[in-house]
C-alpha cells in the first residue's frame, strides 16, 4: 500500500544522511570509519610502548661505536662546529637539522674545536661528545617506530598490522644505519612520518563529513600536518615531495567538496580553501623561514661558505662590513678590484715571483682583505704641471680629481711592490693554453712603465646601477673590463687554484676568448686625497633578511644542480627498489659499516607496490568494459586508502629520475617508508577486511602470518647487523650472505675467526691521512663525466726492515663499478679518463711470500666523502651575476670552460696569505 508519507531518511554512524542504496548524499566518503588515535585501548597503548621499548634497545645498542668520524659525519658534524664558532658556511640543504644536530653537541658540551675533518679520525681522544650528537638521530629513529603504528592505526588497520609495520621498521637495517650516525636522514624520516600520520588522521576527520568539519581535532590535524611539512623541507628539500603528496590530496578533497552542491556553498567552499591555504601553505613557509632566520643569526662571522655569495650578502657578516667610501673613481684613487663571478676575491701580488714563463711577480685572487690589494691607478700619460710633466705614481694627489670614465685607458700601479699590473705573450704557469696570456706585476720603484701596462676601461651597461654608473667608473655600482692594449685581451680569473708555489690563491691570467662573467671586475674599496669628507658616498646595500634568504635559495638550487660528478658510492634509482647497491660508510680494525637494507623487507614491500600497481591497471580496465566493483565499499576503500600510500611512494621515488645529480641509495628511504606501509595495509585488507578469502574469519591465520613474517625479517636482520653496527664478523659469515657482487662490502676486510677479535689490539693509524705514490683503484669516466679530484686513500703502514717488497693491485672500473680486464682497459685507452676513487688493501709480504697485515682494511679512506657539500665556491648568488652568466663575450664559452676543467686543481687547503702571517704581504 502506498502512501504520502516519506519514509525517513538513513543516516551514517556520524549522522550524515545515506541514500536507499546506503550511499552517503554528501561528500562524506561511504565506509569510513572515525580512527581517532587518541581514543586507542589501553591494550593498544601497551603494545605501543613494549614496541618502542624495543626500538630504542635496537637504535641505542653500542651506539658509541664506532669511535671515530663515520662517511657524512665529515660534513655534519663540521656543520656543528661552525655553528657553535658563527662562522657562516653554504651546504645544499635546509638547517632544521644540522641546527637540532648542533643543540644536541652544545648540550653535551661539545665547544666546535672538533672540525671532523676526515673519516676515521677519533672521537675519544679529544673528548667530542659524539655520543649524544648520535643520540639525536637515534631518538628519531626510535620515534618513527610509533609513528608508522599511529598512522596504520589512522589508516583503518588492525593493531596486528600496526604491530607488524612497526616491526619492519625496527629491523630495517638501512634505517637502523641512518639512524646511528651524525647524519640528516633520520631527521628526514621522522619529519615526513609525522606529516603522513598528520595527514592520515586529517583525512580520516575529512572524510568523516560535514559533522567534523572545522572542530577541533580537525583544525588540529590540519595546522599538524602544516607544520610537519615545514619541518620536513627544512631538513631537505626532498620536503618538497612531501608537500606535493599532500597538495595533490588536497586539490582532490576541493575537487569533490566543489561537487557537493547540497551540502558546501560557494562560501563554505572557500572557507575550506583558505583554511587548506592558510595550514598548508603559510604554516610551512613561515616554518621554513623561521629556520633560516635562526640559521642567519648563529652565522655571523665570515666563514669557507661566503665566498658562494654576493658582496652584498658578504658584507653582513662580521669584519666583512665596510665603511662608506666615496663613489667617483679617479685618476689618483687607491682602490681595490674584486672580482664580480667567482667571488674568489681581490686582485692582488706579493712579493714572490712565478717559477716559470716570465718568472715575473705573481698576481692572484685572495678572499680577505689585505693590503696587497691596494692599486693606484695612473692615468697613461703623467699629468702636467708648471715645469712640465709631474713625475711619480703620486702625481694626481695634490691636482683636481679628473673622474675615469669609460674607454679611458689606465694603467694599476701596485702600492706596496712598486710595480704595475702588466701584460705580455706569455702561457701563464697554469693555465697554458693558447687563449690564456700571463698576467704578472712587473717594474720598479721609479720605472715609468711600458705598453704591456696599458690596459682600456670597459663599462659593461646592463650590469651597471643607475645612469651614471654606466658612463664612468664608481665605486660598487660600475661593473667592467680591463682590456690589454696591447693584445686584447681581458682581465680574467676562474676558480683554478695555484700550488703551493702560488699558496692556493686563485689563478688570474689575460683572457683573449673569456667568458664574460669570468672578466667582469668592479671597484670595492676606493679613496683619493682630493676626495675630502663631503664627497658622495656609497656602500653596498643591505639585502636585509628576504633578500639574504632568497639569495642563499638560489645558490643552494644552483649547487645542487651542479652535483653531477660521479662518485664510487653512488647509484640510480632503477637499482633502489631492488636493492641492488649499498654504500660504504666506514672501515677500520677490521670491522666495517656499509649501508644496505634488509633484503626482506625492502623486497617484500617492493613487491606490495607492484601488487597495488596490478591491481590498479586491472580495475580500471574493468571498470572500463563496465564492471561494478567500485560499487563494493571494500573494494573502493582498498583503492583509495593503499592507493593515497603508493602516490605517496611514488612523489617521494620517480622525481628522482629527472635529476642529473649524484644519488645514493639512502634518496630512497621516504619512499622506503611509504612502501612498508603499503604492504602492511595489503596484508590488513588480505586477512581482515576482504572476506573471499576466507581469512577475515581466521584471525589466527593473520597473527601467525605476522608473527612469520617479522621472524624472518628478523633473521635477515641479524644476518646483515654486524654491517649496520660495525661489530666482528668473519669472513665465511659475510660470504655466506653476500647474495649479489653488487653488494660491494668486502668480506676479505673481517677476520677468519671471532676468536681473533679478542687478541688483536685496536689499530690506531687510521686518523692519519695516508697519501701513496701511486692509485690502487680506478674508474672510467665516460662521456662528460668529471673525475673526482682528490684521490682518497688507505693510510699506509710504516715501513718494517724485514719487509721485501710491496705488492699494489690496481683495479679499473666502469662506472656501474663493474671490473675491468686489461682487454677492456687497453680498449678503452685515449677514449676515457681514468680517476681514482677510492683504495683497497695494500698488500705486504714478507721474504717467505706470506701476506703481513697493514693495519685496517678501510680507514678513514675506505669510504670517498659524500659530495654535497665538499665544494668550491662557483658564481655570486646575487641577482647582478645572473645577469651577466649568461652572456659570454666569445663564440666559444664551453671551450673556455672546458679547458678550465682540465688546468682545474684539486681541493688541497684554502687560499692563503703569501707569508703565512708571518710577516706582510710584500
Amino acid at each position: 500500500m502506498q502512501t504520502g508519507e516519506k519514509s525517513p531518511a538513513r543516516r551514517t554512524f556520524n549522522g550524515a544522511p545515506k541514500s536507499a542504496q546506503g550511499k552517503p548524499t554528501d561528500y562524506t566518503s561511504h565506509g569510513v570509519t572515525d580512527n581517532d588515535i587518541f581514543l586507542l585501548p589501553g591494550s593498544d597503548l601497551q603494545l605501543l610502548g613494549l614496541l618502542t621499548v624495543i626500538a630504542a634497545i635496537v637504535r641505542l645498542f653500542r651506539i658509541y661505536q664506532p669511535t671515530s668520524v663515520v662517511f657524512d659525519e665529515v660534513h655534519f658534524g663540521g656543520f656543528a662546529s661552525k655553528y657553535i664558532k658563527g662562522r657562516f658556511f653554504m651546504d645544499v640543504h635546509p638547517p632544521l637539522a644540522k641546527l637540532l644536530l648542533t643543540l644536541a653537541g652544545w648540550l653535551a658540551g661539545f665547544d666546535g674545536e672538533f672540525d671532523f675533518k676526515d673519516i676515521g679520525k677519533d672521537y675519544v681522544g679529544p673528548n667530542v661528545p659524539y655520543v649524544a650528537m648520535r643520540m639525536l638521530p637515534a631518538i628519531f629513529g626510535v620515534l618513527t617506530v610509533p609513528t608508522i603504528f599511529l598512522t596504520l592505526k589512522a589508516a583503518g588497520c588492525r593493531t596486528t598490522t600496526a604491530a607488524m609495520g612497526a616491526g619492519l621498521i625496527i629491523f630495517e637495517n638501512g634505517l637502523l644505519t641512518q639512524s646511528r650516525l651524525i647524519l640528516l636522514d633520520s631527521p628526514l624520516i621522522i619529519m615526513t612520518a609525522f606529516t603522513a600520520l598528520a595527514w592520515t588522521c586529517f583525512t580520516n576527520q575529512h572524510e568523516q563529513g560535514p559533522a567534523k568539519a572545522f572542530d577541533p581535532s580537525w583544525w588540529f590535524w590540519l595546522v599538524a600536518t602544516g607544520l610537519g611539512l615545514g619541518a620536513t623541507v627544512s631538513v631537505k628539500w626532498v620536503g618538497l615531495f612531501t608537500i606535493a603528496w599532500v597538495g595533490s590530496l588536497t586539490i582532490l578533497q576541493l575537487w569533490v567538496l566543489l561537487g557537493d552542491t547540497g551540502t558546501v556553498t560557494p562560501r563554505l567552499w572557500f572557507k575550506h580553501f583558505l583554511a587548506r591555504a592558510f595550514c598548508l601553505i603559510v604554516i610551512p613557509l613561515t616554518f621554513y623561514m623561521a629556520m633560516f632566520a635562526i640559521h642567519f643569526v648563529c652565522l655571523v662571522n665570515p666563514g669557507d661558505g661566503d665566498g658562494f655569495m654576493s658582496s652584498e650578502f658578504q658584507a653582513t657578516l662580521n669584519s666583512k662590513s665596510m665603511q662608506d667610501v666615496p663613489v667617483d673613481v679617479a685618476y689618483g684613487s687607491r682602490v681595490s678590484l674584486r672580482h664580480h663571478n667567482t667571488q674568489g676575491g681581490y686582485l692582488h701580488s706579493h712579493n714572490h715571483m712565478y717559477p716559470t714563463g716570465s718568472k715575473q711577480q705573481q698576481i692572484t685572487l685572495y678572499p680577505h682583505k689585505d693590503e696587497n690589494n691596494v692599486w693606484l691607478l695612473e692615468n697613461q700619460t703623467q699629468p702636467e704641471g708648471l715645469d712640465g710633466p709631474i713625475a711619480g705614481p703620486m702625481a694626481w694627489d695634490t691636482l683636481q680629481s679628473t673622474l675615469i670614465e669609460d674607454g679611458a685607458v689606465l694603467r694599476l700601479y701596485h702600492i706596496t711592490t712598486d710595480r704595475r699590473l702588466h701584460s705580455h705573450d706569455v702561457r701563464p704557469p697554469v693555465t697554458e693554453a693558447d687563449w690564456q696570456n700571463e698576467i704578472s706585476a712587473y717594474g720598479y720603484e721609479g720605472f715609468e712603465g711600458d705598453a704591456n701596462d696599458l690596459f682600456r676601461v670597459e663599462i659593461i651597461k646592463r650590469m651597471s646601477d643607475g645612469s651614471l654608473a654606466k658612463t664612468r667608473l664608481r665605486t660598487i655600482q660600475t661593473k667592467f673590463r680591463l682590456i690589454h692594449l696591447m693584445t686584447g685581451c681581458a682581465l680574467f680569473s676562474h676558480k683554478v687554484k695555484l700550488p703551493d708555489w702560488g699558496f692556493e690563491q686563485q689563478e688570474v691570467t689575460c683572457a683573449k676568448q673569456g667568458t664574460l662573467p669570468n672578466s667582469i671586475w668592479y671597484v670595492e674599496q676606493n679613496e683619493h686625497p682630493m676626495l675630502g669628507a663631503d664627497a658622495e658616498k656609497v656602500n653596498y646595500r643591505n639585502p636585509g633578511f628576504l633578500g639574504k634568504f632568497w639569495e642563499l635559495q638560489k645558490v643552494m638550487w644552483t649547487t645542487n644542480a651542479g652535483l653531477v660528478e660521479s662518485h664510487a658510492w653512488d647509484s640510480r634509482p632503477p637499482s633502489w627498489p631492488i636493492l641492488r647497491r649499498g654504500i660504504n660508510f666506514w672501515g677500520k680494525d677490521h670491522r666495517q659499516i656499509y649501508l644496505i637494507g634488509n633484503p626482506v623487507i625492502w623486497w617484500s614491500s617492493t613487491l606490495a607496490i607492484g601488487i597495488y600497481i596490478a591491481f590498479k591497471g586491472l580495475s580500471v580496465l574493468r571498470w572500463q568494459r563496465g564492471f561494478k566493483d567500485y560499487d563494493n565499499v571494500t573494494f573502493k576503500r582498498f583503492d583509495y586508502e593503499i592507493g593515497t600510500t603508493v602516490l605517496g611512494w611514488a612523489f617521494h621515488y620517480f622525481p628522482f629520475y629527472l635529476m642529473q645529480r649524484q644519488l645514493f641509495l639512502h634518496h630512497y628511504f621516504p619512499a622506503l617508508y611509504f612502501a612498508i606501509m603499503t604492504l602492511c595495509q595489503i596484508y590488513d585488507y588480505a586477512t581482515n577486511r576482504v572476506s573471499g578469502l576466507g581469512l577475515r574469519e581466521r584471525p589466527a591465520i593473520g597473527k601467525g602470518g605476522v608473527a612469520a613474517f617479522l621472524g624472518v625479517s628478523i633473521v635477515a636482520f641479524t644476518l646483515y647487523a654486524p654491517l649496520s653496527y660495525g661489530n666482528p664478523w668473519t669472513q665465511a659469515a659475510c660470504n655466506k650472505v653476500k647474495l649479489f657482487d653488487a653488494w660491494d662490502w668486502d668480506c676479505s676486510t673481517f677476520h677468519t675467526d671471532l676468536g681473533q677479535y679478542a687478541i688483536a689490539p685496536p689499530r690506531g693509524g687510521a686518523e692519519q691521512t695516508g697519501s701513496p705514490s701511486s692509485p690502487a683503484v680506478g674508474e672510467a669516466a665516460f662521456g662528460n663525466q668529471k673525475p673526482l679530484s682528490d684521490a682518497i686513500v688507505t693510510p699506509q703502514a710504516s715501513a718494517d726492515p724485514s719487509i721485501l717488497a710491496r705488492e699494489e693491485k690496481i683495479e679499473y672500473r666502469d662506472q656501474d663499478g663493474n671490473l675491468l680486464n686489461e682487454e677492456q682497459v687497453a680498449a678503452l685507452a685515449g677514449k676515457v679518463s681514468f680517476s681514482t676513487r677510492y683504495e683497497t688493501r695494500t698488500k705486504l709480504v714478507d721474504e717467505a711470500g706470506n701476506e703481513i697485515d697493514d693495519g685496517p682494511a678501510g680507514a678513514e679512506g675506505f669510504a670517498p666523502p659524500h659530495p654535497d657539500v665538499d665544494r668550491e665556491p662557483e658564481t655570486a648568488g646575487g641577482v647582478p651575476e645572473d645577469d651577466g652568466r649568461d652572456r659570454p663575450a666569445t663564440a666559444s664559452p664551453e671551450d673556455d670552460i672546458r679547458k678550465e676543467k682540465l688546468v682545474e686543481s684539486s681541493k688541497t687547503g684554502t687560499p692563503r696569505p703569501a707569508s703565512e702571517a708571518n710577516e706582510a704581504t710584500k
